[in-house]
């Protein structure tokens, strides 16, 4: 079994999701009210997040690059939840075990080097190890379910961990909380990519929608 997934994003009325702006518009005190309502106590973020907001600056270089090479985990501690990350090639560098309140969970792919693995042990940090070349979604959100008793969770970011969830299948709803304002700036990142060009649209189901008084929409589908 796997947990049930929801990604829960704050856009603007085009689709933009950069951080930088959605800070700056109206909704943005909404977002972690809803994403509280959703009982979700665990959230998932892919690299580029992690990269900007929530590691240290620079990247884990081992000195022994051999790979943990098979499926595998570590848990380091029992918690109701856990702020997870995707970090295919295991590379982010961390100064704590925790990060707002919950402890760190990397997900690698099994080209991880074991150093690295052993480097976030020594954090206290939990990880699991799956896919051979690139981390296999599906594998590990069975591992969360199993081994660390993760029943729901969020996708909080960005558009291609986003899109590596909904193309493997794994996504139950779409949460989105819509600012009301426009983004328009050429290039700036959409709720989901990474899709192959010939992707056909994926039918979502309207499951609800709130409206609040600075004019933001919360908008619930399911898949």
């Amino acid at each position: 079994m796997k947990p049930y997934i929801i990604c829960h994003m704050m856009a603007s009325v085009d689709g933009r999701i950069d951080c930088a702006m959605t800070s700056k518009i109206k909704g943005v005190d909404e977002y972690y009210k809803t994403l509280d309502a959703l009982h979700a106590p665990t959230t998932v973020s892919g690299r580029v997040t992690a990269t900007l907001e929530m590691a240290e600056p620079g990247f884990y270089v081992a000195k022994d690059n051999t790979p943990v090479g098979k499926p595998s985990f570590h848990k380091a501690i029992e918690a109701k939840g856990y702020t997870i990350i995707v970090d295919n090639q295991g590379r982010l560098q961390f100064k704590n075990s925790a990060l707002d309140g919950l402890p760190l969970l990397l997900i690698v792919s099994e080209q991880a080097p074991k150093e690295y693995l052993s480097y976030l042990e020594t954090l206290g940090i939990s990880w699991i190890a799956c896919g051979k070349t690139r981390t296999d979604l599906a594998h590990a959100s069975e591992i969360l379910n199993a081994e660390f008793g993760v029943e729901r969770m969020a996708i909080v970011g960005g558009p291609h961990i986003n899109g590596a969830f909904l193309a493997a299948g794994l996504i139950d709803e779409v949460s989105i909380l819509m600012g009301p304002a426009i983004d328009g700036r050429e290039g700036m990142p959409g709720v989901f990519d990474g899709l192959p060009a010939d992707a056909e649209p994926i039918q979502l189901n309207l499951k609800s929608v709130e409206q609040y008084p600075d004019g933001a929409v919360w908008m619930r589908y399911t898949l």
